[in-house]
């Protein structure tokens, strides 16, 4: 398993990996935006921190399956 994990990193690291990897990046930092616009209003709130990221976190989880239902690999 961390044969795979280290190829797949080596061929990302090299520009092998990912077909278009502009969009990826694109549909990556909307998700993260989506988080963060979350985040930041929860985390005024007097709330413990744990709480806030994790509802950010919950929400991107579940935004990016579907920004990334398209993803293809090489």
């Amino acid at each position: 398993m961390f044969d795979i994990g280290w190829y797949s990193t080596q061929l990302l690291l090299k520009g092998k990996l990912l077909r278009d990897p502009i969009d990826f990046a694109s549909k990556t930092i909307v998700t993260s935006s989506i988080a963060l616009l979350i985040l930041i209003p929860l985390a005024l709130i007097k709330l413990p921190l744990c709480i806030p990221i994790t509802v950010s976190s919950f929400i991107a989880g579940l935004i990016m399956p579907f920004l990334l239902k398209d993803f293809k690999i090489k």
